[in-house]
Formats: structure tokens, C-alpha cells, sequence
């Protein structure tokens, strides 16, 4: 996937807006997953992840000439900051604030990288090397995506423990299960996920 997403670059840079569309759409779910966890943090519903995505892809699309980036991690990069932009905007808008808080985009733009840094470092096995390592920093689009094929009932576990950062018993108040049933559920939803990234469990 990430091959694919350097060569959809490439050629979103030459000009072929149907690649820039389809490098798009290979960071729905990562960013998607990201918004969610914000928007669960700080809006408490009030907003879908799906309409945050939406804009941030029509301005990543309207400003593309604008993207300076080497490679496809970069690319990542470029539109975690348009979507902590869009996030700060929507925060402005629910608190009834006008004036425009770089810090805030700052501490989003933090925050979603530490959330995509968390999808790779929580969720894969552990590497053995530093090339290795170095390999997967910028693997959470490919996790993201791998997490949404994943039941519903994994995804959820997942996420609740390892993006949101609750607690087993935190987790099993949310999902209204029992401490033992949720990890159980936990270590199932690891393993799979794991394995459909070809990983050992």
C-alpha cells in the first residue's frame, strides 16, 4: 500500500488528478480514525469524523500545489496538519470563539501525531531492528486500514484502549462487558490484526 501511495504521488504531482483522489482515499480510514479520537476527546459527539475527513480532503485537494513534501509519510504529515487545522476551527465554533488559536492547532497537530505514532507502536509486534523500525513510524495508514476490516467489537477494543488510552475496567464500563470478556476480546482483536498484517501473532 505504501508503494502505491508513492506512486499515486508521483503522479498527483504530474498533474493526474484522479491519482491525487486515489492517494486520498487511501488515508480515509487513518484519518478518519484520528478525527474520531479527537472529536470523542474534546467534541463528545457533536461532530462526525466523516464530514472533518470530507473537508480536510477538499482542502488537502484545493491545496495540493501547496504540498512540499518528499514521499508519502510527508503526504501523512501534510494532511494530519490540514485535519488538526479543521479540528481547531470546528473547537472555535463549539466554545464561540472567533479569533484564530495557533497554539490550540499546535496541540491538536501534536496530539494526532502522537495518536498515529501510538498506531504503530502499540499495535504492531515488537521490531527487531532500527531500519525496521524506522520503516513502520508511518505504517498508521496501513493499520487504520487494516483496523477497519477488523469486526466491529475488535475495532472498538482497539481503539478504546490503545488510541483513547482507557483503562480494562474503562473499557468494559464503555462496552458494557465484563473485565475478563474484554480482555479476551482484546487479545483476539491483536492477534487478528496482527496476523491480516502478515505479522506473527
Amino acid at each position: 500500500m505504501l508503494a502505491d501511495a508513492e506512486a499515486l504521488l508521483a503522479r498527483a504531482r504530474a498533474g493526474d488528478m484522479a491519482a491525487l483522489g486515489q492517494l486520498l482515499e487511501l488515508h480515509h480510514s487513518y484519518l478518519a480514525l484520528l478525527a474520531r479520537v479527537q472529536i470523542g476527546r474534546r467534541l463528545q459527539g457533536k461532530v462526525d469524523a466523516a464530514d472533518l475527513v470530507q473537508d480536510t480532503f477538499l482542502e488537502a485537494h484545493r491545496n495540493f500545489g501547496l504540498f512540499r513534501g518528499a514521499d508519502a509519510a510527508e503526504f501523512a504529515g501534510w494532511l494530519r496538519q490540514i485535519l488538526a487545522a479543521n479540528l481547531a476551527m470546528l473547537l472555535r465554533r463549539y466554545l464561540g470563539t472567533q479569533r484564530r488559536d495557533v497554539r490550540l492547532e499546535r496541540e491538536l497537530a501534536v496530539e494526532l501525531d502522537d495518536s498515529s505514532r501510538v498506531l504503530s507502536r502499540d499495535l504492531l509486534a515488537p521490531s527487531s531492528s532500527p531500519s525496521s523500525r524506522a520503516a513502520r513510524r508511518e505504517q498508521g495508514v496501513l493499520l487504520a486500514a487494516a483496523l477497519e476490516r477488523l469486526p466491529e467489537a475488535y475495532r472498538e477494543v482497539i481503539i478504546l484502549r490503545h488510541l483513547e488510552g482507557l483503562s480494562f475496567p474503562d473499557v468494559a464500563g464503555r462496552m458494557s462487558r465484563s473485565l475478563d470478556s474484554v480482555k479476551n476480546l482484546w487479545a483476539r482483536a491483536l492477534g487478528q490484526l496482527r496476523r491480516s498484517l502478515g505479522e506473527a501473532p
